[in-house]
C-alpha cells in the first residue's frame, strides 16, 4: 500500500470535502470548553484522494488543519472509466465496506463512503457500509479498499508480463 503514495504539487487541484464535525465538550472548574474534531476528504477527482482529521476550538480552525492533514497523506487509486476495477471488501475498526463496480448505474454510497468515492473521481459504483456507521472508521475502510485495488497494469507490473498475457493467460 506505499506504493500508491503520491507526493503532492503545488500545480494540482484539490477539492476539499467536509465528512462530519463532532463537537467535544470539557468540563471543568471554570465550566464547559468546546472543541472541534473534522473529518475531511480531498481528491482531485482522478484518482488521488487523502484524508485527515482537525482538531480545533473553532470549527474553521478545525476544517483548515483538517485539509491540511489530508493533503500530507495523498494516495492513487485506479480508476477506468468512472468505475473501480473490481470487487473489494475491507474492514476497520467497526466498520465494514463492500464496493463493487457498476457501470452506467452511478454512485450508489451513502455517508462518508459517498464523499470519498466522489472525491476520487470514481462516478459508477454499488458500496455498501456494515456494522459500524462511525465516519471515522468508515472513511478509513473506504480508502483501505480502495488502496486495494490493482488494475491489469498493475497486475502487469507485479508479474513482469505483457498486457495481453494478463487477459489471455
Amino acid at each position: 500500500m506505499a506504493m500508491n503514495r503520491v507526493r503532492v504539487n503545488s500545480d494540482v487541484e484539490l477539492k476539499d470535502r467536509l465528512v462530519a464535525i463532532n463537537r467535544v465538550t470539557k468540563v471543568t472548574k471554570g465550566g464547559r470548553t468546546f472543541t472541534f474534531a473534522a473529518i475531511v476528504v480531498v481528491g482531485d477527482g482522478k484518482g488521488v484522494i487523502g484524508w485527515g482529521l482537525g482538531k480545533a476550538g473553532e470549527v474553521t480552525a478545525a476544517i483548515q488543519k483538517g485539509t491540511d492533514a489530508a493533503k500530507k497523506n495523498l494516495v492513487k487509486v485506479p480508476v477506468l472509466k468512472g468505475t473501480v476495477p473490481h470487487e473489494v471488501e475491507t474492514r476497520f475498526g467497526g466498520a465494514q465496506v463492500l464496493i463493487k463496480p457498476a457501470a452506467g448505474t452511478g454512485l450508489k454510497a451513502g455517508g462518508a463512503m459517498r464523499a470519498v468515492l466522489e472525491s476520487a473521481g470514481i462516478t459508477d459504483v454499488i458500496a455498501k457500509s456494515k456494522g459500524s456507521s462511525n465516519p471515522h472508521n468508515l472513511v478509513k475502510a473506504t480508502i483501505s479498499a480502495l488502496t486495494q485495488m490493482r488494475d491489469a497494469y498493475m497486475v502487469a507490473g507485479e508479474r513482469g508480463i505483457a498486457m495481453d498475457k494478463v487477459f489471455n493467460g
